[in-house]
């Protein structure tokens, strides 16, 4: 027993050094006020008026998400700079697919020993990620848990509600075979599959701090790490106006099975991996892990981070719209009568094929 008496900080707890990053993060926060949120820290918990943020008849919508193993290959190449990014991006991009306007933002950041300087940079990125998204950060908790995680390892956790109004949430009821499916570009390999980026960057011992073999104007880590693209501001106004009938945000299981996800009975999605070019990272990983098509397709979002369901008549307008509002546009399929699912397909040479594929995925 200590003759002077236990404190929190013998233990590897510092409530000041807790309290000096509260103090850091808060003008980070107060950059994300919106109508609704005045954004402050520091309270039990954070207020959001929808009234204020002008809504009539709304149903709230949440979601949770984390940056999966991505965030080792930040712990070990001092790249924290983007994956509060991603952490807001997993959250928002699957409240937009649901029309749901993402309102606030809270995270949670869990370490055995706090590191201001680490947790700053990480905080100042989800403060960054919510003003790409026009949410609010109202809150959060910074956990310092000894013993729970080896040295210089953290954890996050995000945490968004948003709001669509009753007539607007996107439920895939009115999809109908003649529909066109819209790609919407990915910025890179996003927040998943990051245990088989990982398992290949071990095995094959890539320099992840040379230039990568395809591009020598980028390190191969920064190419991986390049933070989820936020859809939210290009594809809110036209959810708010009606003229999208399903969103489909790519993530784990790829094409594949997330477009599945925003179909009814008897719609069936039919993609065309040939219209669109095979980003050169994709084609990288696929090389170095002489990965086959159809595995692609449910593993890496291949270049496509958001897929958009619309009627054929109006497909050419939205991308036009799209466009104007910075997105790189893909008309890569259409809607067919059939089982609910999926079907990618590609010709011989597309995405490495020795000869045409079609990978089929049945929900």
């Amino acid at each position: 027993m200590s003759e002077t008496g236990y404190t929190y900080e013998q233990a590897g707890v510092s409530i000041a050094a807790g309290n000096a990053l509260v103090r850091a993060i808060a003008p980070l926060a107060r950059a994300t006020r919106r109508p609704g949120a005045d954004a402050d820290l520091g309270g039990f918990g954070g207020f959001f008026d929808l009234k204020a943020a002008g809504f009539v008849d709304p149903l709230l919508v949440a979601a949770n998400d984390g940056v999966g193993t991505k965030l080792k290959l930040a712990i070990e190449h001092d790249r924290h700079d983007g994956v509060g990014v991603d952490l807001v991006a997993m959250c928002v991009n699957d409240l937009i697919v649901q029309g749901a306007e993402p309102l606030f933002f809270l995270d949670y950041y869990a370490s055995g020993k706090l590191d201001a300087s680490v947790a700053e940079r990480v905080i100042a990125s989800i403060a960054e990620g919510c003003r790409t998204a026009g949410c609010a950060l109202i809150g959060g908790e910074t956990a310092e848990m000894p013993g729970m995680y080896a040295d210089g390892d953290y954890d996050l956790a995000g945490f968004c509600v948003g709001a669509v109004e009753r007539d607007r949430v996107l439920t895939g009821a009115s999809i109908a075979p003649g529909d066109v499916v819209l790609g919407l570009a990915s910025s890179g390999v996003h927040s998943n599959g990051f245990s088989l980026v990982r398992r290949l960057a071990a095995d094959r011992g890539w320099k992840l701090n040379r230039p990568a073999l395809y591009d020598p104007e980028v390190l191969l880590i920064d190419a991986l790490m390049a933070p989820t693209r936020i859809y939210v501001k290009s594809l809110l106004p036209l959810v708010t106006a009606g003229q999208i009938k399903g969103l489909a945000h790519i993530t784990g299981g790829g094409l594949l099975e997330n477009i599945p996800r925003v179909l009814l009975a008897d719609t069936h999605a039919v993609i065309d991996a040939d219209a669109w070019p095979q980003p050169r990272l994709m084609a990288f990983l696929q090389a170095q892990g002489a990965i086959e098509p159809g595995e692609m397709a449910r593993t890496f979002n291949c270049g496509i981070g958001m897929a958009v369901v619309v009627a054929a008549d109006a497909a050419d307008t939205i991308t036009t719209d799209l466009t104007e509002a910075g997105e790189t546009v893909f008309r890569i399929g259409a809607i067919e009568a059939g089982t609910r699912g999926c079907t990618v397909a590609g010709s011989v040479e597309t995405w490495s094929a020795r000869a045409p594929w079609r990978a089929v995925h049945t929900a």
